[in-house]
C-alpha cells in the first residue's frame, strides 16, 4: 500500500449478496465501471468472498465485496454460505440482489434472501434491494410489487447490469446512506488546535518493519496534519533530549505501546501521554469497555485461557508483541500459569466461552464495523476484552496517565 492509498480499514465496505447466478459480479462490474469480478453463466463462479479496493464516485474510497451464492449446495457449498454470512460482520452497506429472470409469480421462493434480510435488519445494517437482469424479467412491475410485499420494503431498485440501466440511481442511493458521523471520527485531531505540535515516539528495533512506519503511525501523522498541527517523530532513545531542546511544550506525546514504561519516565508528569493503540481503541472500538477489561487481569488463575487476537496476518519476529512479549508480561504480572491461544486476520472465534480474557490488537486493518462486531461478541458472551496498549499501560501502572488526554470521564474509570 502506498502512502497516499486509503487503508482498507478506512474504506466504506459495500457487500453484495444473492443467489448463485443472480448477477452479483456483473452488478459490481457495472457499478464500478471495471471488470473487477469474474463473470460467468456457470452457477457458483464466485467461491469465496472477493475484496477489491477502489475509488467510487460519489462515494469515494470503498471496498467492494463479491460473495458466493446464498443457495450454494453440498457440504462445501454450506461452508461457502457461512463465509458469505460472515461478511455481514464487516459490511457497512449491503446490496441484496434478486435475479429478475427467477421472479415468476407469487410462488417464487425467496427464503434465502429473507433469512439474510432478517440478519441484516437485526444488525441495523443499511441495505438496498436490487432487482437485477431487468432485460430478461417477464413483468418488471409485477416483480417489483411482489418483492416489496414479500420483503416488507417500500424501495426496490430495478437494474440491468448488462445494459447499465439503473446503475446511476443505485450509486446515488448508496451515497445517500453513508453514515456522516463516521466521517467525523478522528484518531487524535479532535484533541488538537491549529499550530499545536505532537511528539510521536517510534522505537526502531528488531521488531520494527524495515524502511517504513507501520499503519497506525502513518494514519496518526496524517490526522495531526489535517488538524493543522505539527508532528515530530523521534525514537524512544532520543525522546528525553528532544523534549529538553524543544522551545515549545508539546500538546501530547504519543508512543508505541511497547516503549510505554521508558517513555513515561522520560516524559514530564505535566505533559499528556498516550499510545497509538489506545488512540485506536477510542477511534475504532470502545475505550470504556476495554479499560474495564484490563481489570480482569487480576482475576486470572492458573490454567485460564487468554486469546491473543490480531486483525491482520504478518510475519512474526522473534520477540513478537502479541505472541511473546505480552504473554510474558502477563505471566510476570499475575504470577499465574496462563494458557494462550492466538487468532489472526478473519479467524476470530465465534464461541469465546473458553476464554477468561481477550487481548486484541489496535485493529488498524479492521474497519469499525468488524471491530465493533468483535467487541459486541465478547460483551454478549461475558468475556472481558482489552487491547494491547491499554493492557500494557495497566500492567506498567500508567493507565490513568495514558487516559488523561481524553478527559476526566475516562480517567476516573481506571
Amino acid at each position: 500500500m502506498g502512502l497516499n492509498d486509503t487503508p482498507r480499514g478506512e474504506r466504506l465496505h459495500i457487500a453484495v449478496f444473492g443467489r448463485r447466478n443472480a448477477g452479483k459480479s456483473s452488478l459490481i462490474n457495472s457499478i464500478t465501471g471495471q471488470e473487477l469480478s469474474i463473470v460467468s453463466n456457470v452457477r457458483g463462479t464466485t467461491t469465496d468472498p472477493v475484496y477489491k479496493a477502489m475509488e467510487l464516485l460519489p462515494l469515494g474510497p470503498v471496498m467492494m465485496i463479491d460473495t458466493p451464492g446464498l443457495d450454494d449446495e453440498g457440504e462445501l457449498g454450506q461452508l461457502r454460505v457461512e463465509k458469505t454470512r460472515m461478511v455481514l460482520n464487516k459490511a457497512d452497506v449491503a446490496l441484496v440482489v434478486v435475479d429478475g429472470a427467477s421472479v415468476c409469480g407469487s410462488e417464487t421462493d425467496f427464503s434465502v434472501e429473507l433469512e439474510l434480510l432478517n440478519q441484516i435488519r437485526e444488525r441495523e445494517l443499511p441495505y438496498k434491494i436490487v432487482l437485477n437482469k431487468k432485460e430478461v424479467c417477464l413483468d418488471v412491475d409485477k416483480a417489483i410489487a411482489l418483492i416489496k410485499k414479500k420483503f416488507g420494503t417500500e424501495e426496490v431498485f430495478c437494474a440491468s447490469a448488462k445494459n447499465a440501466e439503473g446503475i446511476h440511481e443505485l450509486k446515488e442511493a448508496l451515497s445517500a446512506i453513508i453514515q456522516t458521523e463516521d466521517s467525523e471520527r478522528r484518531i487524535v485531531g479532535d484533541l488538537l488546535e491549529p499550530n499545536d505540535f505532537v511528539v510521536l515516539v517510534v522505537p526502531i528495533d528488531s521488531a520494527a518493519p524495515k524502511g517504513r512506519l507501520i499503519l497506525p503511525q502513518q494514519q496518526t501523522i496524517r490526522d495531526i496534519l489535517e488538524a493543522g498541527a505539527n508532528a515530530i517523530v523521534v525514537r524512544d532513545l532520543e525522546l528525553a533530549e528532544t523534549l529538553k531542546s524543544l522551545g515549545k511544550r508539546p500538546k501530547l506525546v504519543i508512543t508505541d505501546s511497547q516503549a510505554f514504561e521508558s517513555v513515561s519516565k522520560d516524559t514530564p508528569e505535566d505533559m499528556l501521554l498516550t499510545s497509538f493503540s489506545i488512540l485506536f481503541s477510542r477511534y475504532k472500538g470502545n475505550l470504556t469497555q476495554q479499560v474495564q477489561g484490563a481489570k480482569a487481569v487480576e482475576t486470572l488463575k492458573d490454567g485460564d485461557c487468554v486469546l491473543m487476537a490480531e486483525g491482520c496476518t504478518h510475519h512474526r519476529q522473534c520477540d513478537d508483541i502479541g505472541t511473546v512479549k505480552i504473554p510474558r508480561w502477563l505471566k510476570q504480572h499475575t504470577g499465574k500459569e496462563i494458557v494462550f491461544e492466538t487468532s489472526s486476520g478473519t479467524g476470530f472465534p465465534k464461541d469465546l466461552s473458553k476464554y477468561k480474557l481477550i487481548v486484541h490488537c489496535g485493529g488498524c486493518t479492521l474497519n469499525k464495523k468488524e471491530m465493533q462486531y468483535r467487541l459486541g461478541q465478547a460483551k454478549e458472551q461475558g468475556v472481558p476484552v482489552v487491547n494491547y496498549g491499554i493492557l500494557i499501560a495497566y500492567m506498567k501502572g500508567i493507565l490513568g496517565r495514558s487516559l488523561e488526554p481524553f478527559g476526566e470521564a475516562f480517567y476516573k474509570k481506571e
